[in-house]
């Protein structure tokens, strides 16, 4: 059947077929408008794991979104589909997650693991693991923007993304990220990991086409990452959850916040999205959670603010989703995935 027959055949009333794709659509990869790239890793996580897992969670939780939404009610119809998970890279994870534990129990019993054969041998190891997953996700992402792709990412840790971030680079000459978490991931190679899910951003800023960071949901962070915050000579703007809570017990309004956080960004926008930005009530089982947050309503206003502003929205990627005891983090997972695929949709054209 052509994607235009299976549209014609679908019914979005009925219930999500189990042996579908994602959200329980029938659409293939090949035909599907919006292409997710599954990134099952997890290998520099410092606290709380399951990271991994998030793309599989999600799968399996998106068969109970339904699938009209209010904001985008044509977006089934462009097609959402994630190729699989690719499990040789789920094993990669897994076997670098050891070595990792190994440096991170060396850093909390206080002995420098780069001053010994054995911790810098580690060290190298990991590093070059996950600079092969950058590579496959760069890879990845080359091979669906050629086939004229809207391109999203399901991690895994934050780390993830900086591949999408480097093909990215090569078709636009200059673009900005909205950065929307509880922290602020400028950590300069986190407890001695070059590719730390805590390094991302400041990753992100060796690549001179990314030409602003725009931060939003700010509640955790070190001096080292305020430092590199204030010397990055307007590349980094931050809009933490304190400031933000703060204006509006003055009066003001979430609309107009959104604005102002909008307006420090380029005409061109990734959209980069640790789900711990949001109330961790909504996401309990992520690595890394804190207090404070944005509420489900508060991100979705956001993003539609900034694809209502006119900007070019590029791509995103949805990060740190892990499984609990329930499905819960995969539901909130699943229909903020849903949200960012109609938003990227939606700037893109396509619906």
């Amino acid at each position: 059947m052509t994607k235009q027959e299976k549209i014609a055949a679908f019914n979005p009333n009925s219930a999500g077929l189990r042996d579908s794709n994602l959200f329980g659509l029938p659409f293939t990869p090949e035909e599907a408008d919006v292409v997710i790239i599954p990134v099952p890793w997890e290998a520099t996580v410092s606290y709380g794991s399951g990271a991994a897992e998030g793309p599989t969670h999600v799968m399996e939780a998106s068969v109970q979104v339904d699938l009209y939404h209010e904001t985008f009610p044509q977006l089934w119809k462009a097609g959402i589909a994630m190729p699989a998970v690719p499990e040789d890279l789920r094993a990669l994870s897994r076997d670098t997650r050891e070595k990792a534990s190994a440096i991170i129990a060396s850093w909390e019993s206080g002995i420098d693991p780069h001053t010994t054969a054995e911790g810098r041998a580690r060290l190298a190891a990991i590093n070059d693991a996950c600079n092969r997953m950058n590579q496959w996700v760069e890879a990845q992402a080359d091979q669906w923007f050629a086939k004229g792709k809207c391109v999203g990412l399901l991690g895994g840790d934050h780390s993830t993304p900086f591949g999408l971030f480097r093909a990215q680079a090569k078709r636009h000459e200059a673009f900005g990220i909205l950065h929307i978490d509880a922290h602020m991931d400028l950590r300069i190679a986190y407890e001695g990991f070059q590719w730390s899910h805590a390094s991302i951003m400041y990753n992100a800023l060796s690549i001179p086409q990314i030409s602003r960071i725009v931060q939003a949901g700010i509640r955790d962070r070190c001096q080292e990452e305020t430092d590199v915050a204030d010397g990055s000579q307007g590349r980094v703007t931050v809009f933490s959850d304190m400031h933000l809570r703060r204006e509006q017990f003055a009066g003001i309004t979430w609309d107009r916040q959104c604005d102002a956080i909008i307006a420090q960004l380029p005409q061109k926008v990734h959209i980069s999205f640790d789900i711990d930005g949001l109330d961790p009530t909504l996401c309990p089982d992520t690595g890394t959670p804190v207090p404070g947050g944005f509420s489900f309503a508060e991100a979705a206003h956001l993003l539609n603010r900034l694809q209502q502003s006119g900007r070019e929205i590029i791509g995103f990627d949805l990060v740190e989703v892990a499984p609990g005891d329930t499905d819960w983090n995969g539901n909130v997972g699943a229909r903020l995935l849903f949200h960012l695929c109609g938003v990227l949709a939606r700037s893109a054209g396509r619906i």
